[in-house]
């Protein structure tokens, strides 16, 4: 799965903490989910995309959808 998090993230000026602290998770988790080596819970996702304005869909992508734009 990709996802824009970091994008979205570095677009804000953020970093991982300020985010995490926003969408009450820690750094680790934030970097985990850019990295793509955790998999946010649905709860998180949403809380994520409405931090961002945009849309579970929009920040997430399938590895087979993102290979083929």
């Amino acid at each position: 799965m990709q996802n824009a998090v970091r994008e979205l993230r570095t677009a804000m000026g953020l970093s991982q903490a300020d985010l995490g602290a926003a969408v009450h998770v820690s750094r680790q988790t934030i970097n985990a989910i850019e990295a793509g080596r955790y998999l946010p819970s649905l709860p998180l996702a949403l809380n994520l995309a409405r931090f961002f304005s945009t849309t579970v869909e929009r920040m997430f992508t399938p590895h087979e959808e993102a290979a083929g734009r």
